[in-house]
């Protein structure tokens, strides 16, 4: 690589010395008296003094020499010696010798874009031509050099196309990286490859179907995850979106040298790497499931990527024995990737020849298995989305085999507030940003921004809660301090322990008595009401139980006395939610128990002073939660008869499908359909309204019976009597 040609520098320094010397000697007689001719320039330097007028024949005077031209410099091109070292820069590399050989020797225009500067330049328009497309073949021995990138048209290439069709804006010098990092397919590619080939099903083995190979490097594709859909993505499964890290590092620039293309191991700050092998040890508090079912959650998610690598390598082998054509092996060096396991030893032997017995099935999976491997770095670029496609596929494979792969401890999802490819989450992929009322607990920095501004606005979506999210960065690694939070109610309720505030900030539910007295007010209480819509009060409103009355997040009826807090006493030296649960999975800490209720598992947890049988079955031994939810079962079969005997219109729930309630008009407990979609339940009085709106709420709070078990008693004893139900048989606390 040459920074300026050096010939054309070279002629003009000759030039440069003849015209300096003509200006240093004397000049020759004048032959009248007429003016001395003036003396010779140089073009780069000072302009040599002209003669002064010769008054006779006589010689006239020598004019001051020329002062001597400095040698020039080239300047040097900066970064020469990173690049030079650099993979871009390898000229022996298959990369950039593959078609040395090929007649007519240049690089087609399907490839010339990553494997040339001219089709690079060519594809980002920097030559004029139209952006996104390469016109024409480039000329063989090229690398990638800095013109590739270094130029306006490059800078200015924000909107990246995908292999799936999909674009993605960039501003910033990683869109160069995008261009080729992103492999040349995607899911779509093989569903095309299927649909071209019109297999009978999933399983049929089609001849003319071949591998469907993603490429190489696609680091892209896997950090973008879901958004460009680079991976097969199996129907009716979410997957996680862009990996979200933390600012600065964040894109393949902030964590990688754009010139050697090394890892920048010193911006690791907070893994305290070494070398960039040691990344693969990290794991983080958000990813504490064991996703490859071994039994160690200590490991770094590189070796959970590849113990679900592993796992699909032997159920693409199992499924080709028994499903497809014969045994198969896997050789990552070597096109095209699966061969034929002639002598079934797992490995590629010379002479055993490319795989052609792909069904559908099989196809998805394997390209699924060459997109994990042929981004070495997936487990950092997007680990998730990753482990999702790993774990989908061995799952689809499965369903074929005569002994399924046990999957029994695999973990394909995070817990709740990591979860990114949960609804949770993943609601607003579709819309331009999360609306401001959802934004304080479906987005990371809503949190931080309420108790900011004791308001949200609409922000973008977001992966999932981060870090961030209960860590105060600018006191890292502090959480908010909560001392106190407004419930829906309009009531205020705290816990002795700040970070237990802090949870409730969410985990309160939506609504209260307040919204459903006021939309009931003044209307019969068993007369349909219209306009009258069911109230949602959301999910995991552990405070709308914990607090009891002093909440009121559920409808207390009026003439009623209800129980306020939960008098726990701390667990694990805190009180309320961080000393029963893990503040990160979120998973109730049983051994903790175990200190006041011995070897006792929660649900049959029961104290002294619950002794009576409150859910009318005879027996005062079993758990709390148990004697509430046998209530809470109960509460649901008076609600139906309720809507049969005095609406006239069958119900029937369904806590996975939003509005929840459904008719159900023939009474077998399923949701009548219309046009291939349930019939939403609309007919409500007001006094159906408030039992739904409490059966709902308690749904929603799997963990009622032990947060507040007796005041969710309360709660169900008097809807059901409210609703007209005999309550003789129960026990109100």
């Amino acid at each position: 690589m040459q920074c300026k040609r050096l010939l054309p520098v070279i002629a003009a320094l000759a030039l440069l010395v003849l015209v300096i010397a003509a200006c240093g000697g004397e000049t020759t007689p004048c032959p009248t008296a007429e003016a001395c001719p003036p003396a010779a320039t140089c073009e780069t330097c000072p302009t040599c003094p002209e003669a002064a007028a010769c008054p006779t024949a006589e010689a006239c005077p020598a004019p001051e020499a020329c002062p001597t031209c400095p040698e020039p410099e080239a300047a040097a091109c900066p970064y020469q010696d990173e690049w030079t070292a650099s993979p871009h820069a390898d000229a022996e590399a298959e990369a950039f010798i593959h078609w040395n050989e090929d007649d007519p020797k240049e690089v087609p225009t399907g490839c010339a874009t990553c494997h040339s500067t001219t089709g690079f330049q060519d594809y980002v328009g920097a030559d004029g031509s139209a952006v996104a497309v390469v016109d024409m073949a480039a000329p063989v021995g090229e690398v990638i050099t800095c013109n590739a990138c270094h130029n306006d048209a490059a800078a200015a290439f924000d909107i990246i196309p995908f292999p799936s069709g999909i674009t993605v804006t960039v501003e910033g010098p990683e869109n160069r990286c995008l261009v080729c990092h992103q492999g040349r397919a995607a899911g779509s590619t093989v569903d095309a490859a299927i649909a071209k080939q019109a297999p009978a099903d999933d399983d049929t083995v089609v001849n003319a179907l071949g591998f469907t190979n993603i490429h190489y490097k696609a680091a892209a594709a896997t950090m973008y995850g879901t958004v460009v859909k680079g991976g097969y993505e199996y129907p009716d499964k979410l997957y996680d979106v862009k990996f979200e890290h933390t600012a600065g590092v964040d894109t393949c620039v902030g964590c990688h040298d754009q010139h050697t293309l090394e890892v920048k191991v010193e911006g690791c700050y907070c893994h305290e790497l070494e070398t960039a092998e040691d990344a693969r040890n990290i794991r983080e508090a958000g990813s504490l499931e064991d996703y490859d079912g071994d039994g160690n959650i200590e490991e770094g998610m590189y070796y959970e990527v590849q113990g679900l690598q592993e796992g699909l390598l032997k159920a693409i082998q199992m499924y080709a024995t028994e499903v497809s054509t014969g045994a198969i092996a896997y050789d990552a060096a070597a096109y095209p990737y699966f061969f034929y396991d002639k002598n079934a030893n797992g490995a590629v032997d010379e002479g055993e020849p490319g795989f052609k017995g792909w069904t559908g099935r099989l196809l998805k999976a394997a390209y699924n298995y060459q997109f994990s491997v042929k981004d070495p770095g997936s487990y950092v670029h997007n680990g998730k989305y990753t482990i999702e496609l790993l774990y989908d596929s061995i799952e689809d494979l499965s369903t074929k085999l005569a002994t399924p792969i046990d999957m029994a401890n695999m973990v394909r999802e995070d817990a709740g507030h990591f979860r990114a490819s949960s609804e949770a989450f993943r609601h607003w992929d579709e819309d331009p940003a999360v609306e401001g009322g959802c934004v304080k607990c479906h987005q990371a920095e809503g949190v931080p921004q309420f108790i900011e501004n004791a308001a949200n606005v609409a922000m973008p979506q977001s992966s999932s809660l981060q870090c961030s999210t209960c860590h105060d960065e600018t006191a890292w690694p502090a959480r908010y301090e909560v001392t106190e939070v407004k419930m829906p109610s309009g009531k205020t309720v705290a816990y002795d322990t700040t970070d237990s505030n802090l949870c409730i900030e969410c985990h309160q539910g939506r609504a209260s008595k307040v919204q459903v007295d006021k939309a009931v007010a003044d209307k019969d209480p068993d007369t349909v009401a219209e306009g009258l819509r069911f109230i949602n009060a959301h999910y995991l409103g552990i405070a709308a139980v914990w607090f009891g009355t002093d909440a009121q997040g559920f409808y207390e009826y009026d003439g009623k006395t209800y129980l306020g807090t939960n008098a726990h006493v701390p667990v694990n030296g805190k009180s309320g939610c961080v000393g029963c649960h893990d503040v990160h999975t979120g998973a109730p800490q049983e051994d903790a128990c175990k200190a006041c209720h011995g070897d006792v598992a929660v649900d049959d947890i029961r104290m002294p002073s619950s002794a009576a049988d409150y859910n009318g079955n005879g027996d005062v031994t079993e758990g709390i939660r148990q004697e509430y939810r046998l209530l809470r079962d109960a509460l649901y079969a008076e609600i139906q008869a309720y809507a049969k005997n005095t609406v006239g219109t069958g119900i029937t729930y369904n806590t996975d499908a939003y509005p929840y309630w459904f008719v159900d008009a023939d009474g077998d407990d399923v949701a009548d359909e219309k046009d291939g979609a349930a019939v939403a339940y609309t007919t409500w009085t007001p006094r159906l309204l408030k039992a739904a709106y409490n059966f709902n709420f308690f749904r929603k709070n799997p963990g009622a019976g032990a947060h507040n078990g007796k005041y969710a008693i309360q709660v169900i004893y008097d809807s059901i009597e409210d609703l007209g139900g005999d309550v003789t048989k129960y026990a109100r606390p």
